[in-house]
């Protein structure tokens, strides 16, 4: 080889190579900016949860400045460190080669041995805070699980329906049951919507009401709790409809029957009302897609002519402004239920107890932490719509279900962590009605036990109670042969497990059978 030859070839290796460093030094900080962003606004996370945000976010009405942060970032704070760190290096060679080299042949090793190593430190932790961050390694144990999902997996199905009646279901974001400990906290965030809610006066509660085992976000709350399946990114990305980063997504979970499906098939008009932007998270293509005739959100309240301070820039309508016009919203559902004898499924998810929370003019701070004084004047509202039902007389044919979509957040930057972070037993808040009927709530059940418990508050009678993985909170017996009747390290190993061919064919539009 000539010398000319074996120079160039030298001078490309190096420039591959520098190239490939600062690639590196990319990747890892991007991984740590990331993993610092996650858990500052999120905590932990798992994979299944980072993948099916990611799919489909929205600067606009879906945490809007947060999605711009993380553009900034992750995309562009580590790239501009990095071209940073080239050019120095680039310079610093310039001027080695300009005024020649003084160091020492031991120095120069020392140097490349220190730069080695930093390049080595931002590449390896960045890799391992975003890993441990959305819980690659437990990704990974998920799918070597001996379990499977669709073996528990029952499809639900309706035997009679003739006592079928109205339904208003109710999701309070972030709502802990915990937060309702006047000891722990500076009040009690719930007496406003416990006062509206008596047992005295027939409304029932699930005692030790559980988040779902890896749930502990919006969809995935939606999801448990209307179509009875943990929420898995598995099948999400590469197969069916999500399978794209921002893309169009034109179904969600198609091959799994949830609770819109089903109340669409015995004549319900089903409406959803929220105060963010539904796209994100591709909410709304799963409402749409399971039988939901209407979604109204961040859209239809700017249409309606809100006034600016209504909203938050970084989420949507305040809960003020939400329940004033589910209030409106309800008289013309029952109106129309009345005259055509089509019954309706309202369902609301309210917005202020999102962090950071923000403070409306119809709430008065009166505690040192203004997140426990937003809590209880979100609570005076849905308690103002939980007493407005009941004065107009709608609670006579109405059942209603309310419950928080999740446990609150204890990302980095949330509120509570001393109250919280060591609580043995937190909770979710829930209190159910049912026109005529006072039914003891089997304790201790999850999330997923949720959709065959709201069919039957419906009215629905529904086979073996069973629907998805639960079984209604309303009958105390659990057959040996449910998902519900594992001992608990078992069931959450159930939960836990990838379950990749039932996933697959759930985004994919199949039937969700067992495999």
């Amino acid at each position: 080889m000539s010398d000319r030859t074996l120079k160039v070839t030298r001078g490309a290796a190096v420039v591959m190579a520098r190239v490939l460093i600062y690639a590196l030094i990319w990747v890892g900080l991007a991984l740590l900016i990331a993993a610092i962003g996650i858990r500052v606004f999120w905590g932990e996370i798992s994979v299944g949860q980072m993948l099916l945000n990611l799919v489909s976010v929205e600067t606009d009405g879906g945490g809007g400045t947060i999605v711009w942060l993380g553009v900034l970032g992750i995309g562009v704070v580590p790239l501009l460190i990095t071209v940073g760190i080239a050019l120095w290096q680039s310079y610093r060679r310039r001027n080695k080669r300009r005024n020649g080299s003084s160091t020492s042949r031991r120095a120069q090793l020392t140097m490349r041995a220190i730069s080695t190593g930093l390049v080595a430190a931002v590449v390896v932790g960045g890799t391992t805070a975003f890993a441990t961050t959305v819980g690659i390694g437990d990704y990974i144990k998920a799918g070597n699980s001996k379990y499977n999902i669709g073996n528990y997996y029952v499809e639900p199905t309706i035997t009679d329906a003739k006592n079928k009646r109205n339904l208003v279901v109710i999701y309070l974001e972030s709502g802990e049951a915990t937060l309702a400990d006047d000891e722990l906290f500076e009040k009690n965030a719930f007496a406003p919507l416990e006062e509206a809610t008596k047992a005295s006066e027939g409304w029932q509660s699930i005692e030790d009401f559980q988040q779902y085992e890896g749930g502990g976000w919006t969809m995935a709350g939606l999801t448990s709790t209307q179509c009875g399946i943990p929420l898995k990114g598995v099948g999400a990305v590469g197969t069916g409809s999500l399978n794209g980063l921002g893309g169009d997504v034109t179904t969600y979970l198609a091959g799994t029957t949830c609770l819109g499906d089903i109340l669409e098939e015995n004549g319900y008009n089903n409406v959803f009302m929220g105060g963010a932007n539904a796209a994100f998270a591709a909410k709304d293509v799963f409402l749409t897609t399971h039988g939901y005739s209407a979604v109204r959100d961040l859209d239809d309240w700017r249409a309606a002519g809100e006034a600016e301070n209504h909203f938050r820039s970084d989420w949507g309508l305040s809960d003020g402004r939400l329940l004033s016009h589910a209030e409106n919203q309800i008289d013309e559902l029952h109106a129309e239920a009345q005259k055509t004898g089509q019954p309706f499924n309202l369902s609301i998810l309210t917005l202020d107890t999102h962090e950071p929370v923000h403070v409306y003019d119809y709430c008065d701070v009166d505690t040192k932490n203004e997140v426990t004084a937003v809590f209880a004047c979100s609570m005076t509202k849905v308690a103002g719509f939980v007493n407005y039902m009941k004065d107009k007389g709608y609670l006579e044919d109405t059942a209603v279900v309310i419950m928080g979509d999740h446990l609150k957040h204890m990302s980095a930057g949330d509120a509570f962590h001393e109250q919280l972070d060591n609580h043995n037993n937190r909770t979710i808040f829930n209190r159910v009605w049912v026109p005529g009927e006072e039914k003891t709530m089997r304790p201790g059940v999850d999330q997923l036990n949720m959709y065959a418990t709201i069919l039957e508050a419906a009215g629905l009678t529904l086979k073996d109670h069973k629907a998805g993985l639960g079984i209604s909170a309303f009958t105390p017996n659990v057959p040996k042969d449910s998902a519900q009747a594992m001992e608990p390290d078992v069931y959450a190993d159930l939960l836990n497990s990838r379950s990749a061919k039932f996933y697959a064919e759930a985004w994919a539009g199949e039937d969700a059978v067992a495999e």
